[in-house]
């Protein structure tokens, strides 16, 4: 089994779509992220009535990576939903997750996302976020304003 199956099986087990009240449904989107140290973090989708509620399985799955362990780090991550990235735009991270990843840690510009599960293609964050306007402020020592 190699790092992808692993990695898909583990977010497989938290998908099953439901309502959780008549305002929260979730479960219908799931991801898993290799840290650094090769531990697998998993988050789900949940999605309200009032979309800035939302929280993306990318970034359920980062932030429980942070809270469990204190890495910031993400070597690969997997979002999928009801079967594995298939190319074709499938198992990529919005805007706001690709934006949030990049924050967490410069670092993340190298975590590579899986594209096509079959072929095992992959993209970097990196090549999703060219010209990113905050590395200038790591490239200036992390300063805060």
């Amino acid at each position: 089994m190699d790092i992808w199956e692993k990695m898909y099986e583990t977010a497989k087990a938290q998908y099953h779509p439901q309502e959780v009240t008549p305002f929260i449904y979730a479960h219908h989107v799931v991801c898993a992220v290799e840290a650094e140290n090769g531990q697998i973090f998993t988050g789900f989708c949940l999605e309200s009535c009032c979309g800035v509620l939302d929280l993306c399985a990318e970034r359920v799955a980062a932030l429980n990576m942070y809270v469990n362990s204190g890495q910031t780090a993400i070597k690969r991550l997997i979002v999928f939903r009801d079967r594995p990235p298939f190319g074709e735009g499938s198992g990529m991270p919005c805007g706001a997750c690709r934006e949030f990843l990049m924050q967490l840690d410069v670092k993340n510009a190298d975590t590579e996302i899986l594209v096509d599960y079959d072929t095992r293609e992959t993209v970097t964050l990196g090549a999703l976020l060219p010209d990113w306007w905050g590395m200038y402020r790591y490239q200036k020592g992390n300063d805060h304003p």
